[in-house]
C-alpha cells in the first residue's frame, strides 16, 4: 500500500505531463481505497503491507544524488486513519517489515508505528513476538508475524530463527499468519525459485525454503509481497502460501506498467486447529498513477493459477474464474 508520497511530490507533475492531465499528489486516501472495500467487508482481520513510512516533516535523505534505482516513500499521516476506516469493523494489521519501511530513517519508522497505533491499527514486523489480534467477536485470536530480508523486520533468511519464532507463536495460538517481504522484483521475477533470489546485488532469500520452514513450524497462511508482481500459490498440507500478491494500491512514483499493475486480495478462513478451511483470490488492476479497481477480465487469477501449475506441479493451488482457491494441479 502506498497512498501518496510526501518525500517526492515532483512525481505528480511528471505523471501529469505523461498522461496529459492534472494528477493530484495527495487525493483523499478514502477515495483511493473505496474500490477495494467490497472485498474486505465481513472480514475479521485485514493484513496490509505498508510500503513506506507514514509521517510528515524533515527526514534524512535515503537516496544518493543521481540514483536511478533508489526510491524513498512516505505517506501523509491521514493515511493511517483512512486505512482503519477502510476495513471497519475488522481489525487492521499493518506490516512494517520491508525495504521501504525505513525510508524516513529509524525515527520515521517508529513514528509510522505510532501513527498506526493512534488510528487503532496493529503493527507487525517490528518484533520477534507475534502481534496478537482479537477478532471483533472476541472469540478468536490470530497471531501475526512479519519477516523481511531488510533491516526492518525479522530476517527471513535466518531459517532457525524463523522456525523458532513461528513455533513459539503456534504453541500459544493456533491461528498463525506470516507476512514476508522477500524475493527478486519486477517483470522478470514472476517465477518462484527454490533457491536464493538476487536483486540489485542483494540476497533476497529463498522464498520456497522460507515457506517450508514457516508452515512446518505452524503457520497456516504465508503472504508474500516483495516481488511486486503476482506469483504462484501453493498448498503445503493444510497451509496456504501466496508467494507474492503483486501491487495492490501504489499511488505515487511506482512502476504500474504490465505486469506490475496486477495485484489481488487473498481471503482465507482459518479454523481453530490452525488449518485453512477455505480461500479466495480477488484480482485487481491499477491504471497510472495508481487508481485501483477489481479486474473484470480475471487476468490476475489466471496468472496465479498458471504460475502455480508451472512452479509447483504437485502442490500448486488452483484459482478458478470465480476466485475460489482449490487444489489439484
Amino acid at each position: 500500500m502506498l497512498l501518496g508520497n510526501n518525500l517526492d511530490t515532483l512525481w505528480a507533475a511528471r505523471a501529469g505531463a505523461r498522461l496529459s492531465q492534472p494528477v493530484a499528489a495527495f487525493p483523499s486516501p478514502d477515495s483511493l481505497l473505496a474500490p477495494l472495500q467490497p472485498s474486505v467487508s465481513g472480514a475479521d482481520v485485514v493484513l496490509l503491507n505498508i510500503e513506506g513510512a507514514i509521517g510528515e516533516g524533515p527526514a534524512p535523505s535515503k537516496c544518493r544524488p543521481g540514483s536511478t534505482t533508489c526510491y524513498a516513500f512516505r505517506q501523509p499521516i491521514e493515511v493511517a486513519s483512512a486505512l482503519s476506516r477502510f476495513a471497519d469493523p475488522a481489525q487492521v494489521v499493518a506490516n512494517v517489515a520491508n525495504n521501504h519501511a525505513l525510508d524516513a530513517g529509524p525515527e520515521g519508522w517508529y513514528a509510522t508505528i505510532g501513527h498506526l497505533a493512534e488510528a487503532g491499527i496493529e503493527a507487525t514486523g517490528n518484533d520477534t513476538l507475534p502481534t496478537l489480534v482479537v477478532s471483533p467477536s472476541g472469540r478468536d485470536t490470530v497471531a501475526v508475524l512479519g519477516f523481511s530480508t531488510f533491516r526492518a523486520g525479522i530476517d527471513a533468511r535466518d531459517l532457525p530463527g524463523v522456525r523458532r519464532h513461528v513455533a513459539r507463536a503456534f504453541a500459544n495460538h493456533r491461528r498463525v499468519v506470516v507476512s514476508v517481504h522477500m524475493g527478486a522484483e519486477g517483470r522478470d521475477a514472476q517465477r518462484t525459485s527454490d533457491a536464493p533470489e538476487m536483486f540489485l546485488g542483494e540476497n533476497r532469500g529463498n522464498p520456497v525454503e522460507f515457506a517450508r520452514v514457516a508452515t512446518e513450524s505452524g503457520a497456516a497462511l504465508v503472504i508474500g509481497h516483495g516481488p511486486h508482481v503476482l506469483r504462484a500459490a501453493e498448498w503445503r498440507g493444510d497451509a496456504l502460501v501466496f508467494y507474492s500478491l503483486g501491487n495492490l494500491l501504489t499511488y505515487g512514483p511506482f512502476n504500474q506498467r504490465e505486469p506490475n499493475n496486477r495485484g489481488g486480495i487473498a481471503c482465507a478462513a482459518i479454523d481453530e486447529a490452525g488449518r485453512v478451511s477455505g480461500a479466495a483470490f480477488h484480482p485487481t488492476v491499477q491504471r497510472s498513477p495508481g487508481l485501483v479497481s477489481f479486474d473484470p477480465s480475471g487476468r490476475g487469477s489466471f496468472l496465479v493459477d498458471s504460475l502455480s501449475g508451472l512452479d509447483f506441479p504437485e502442490s500448486g493451488a488452483r484459482v478458478g474464474a470465480d476466485g475460489i482457491v482449490g487444489r489439484g494441479h
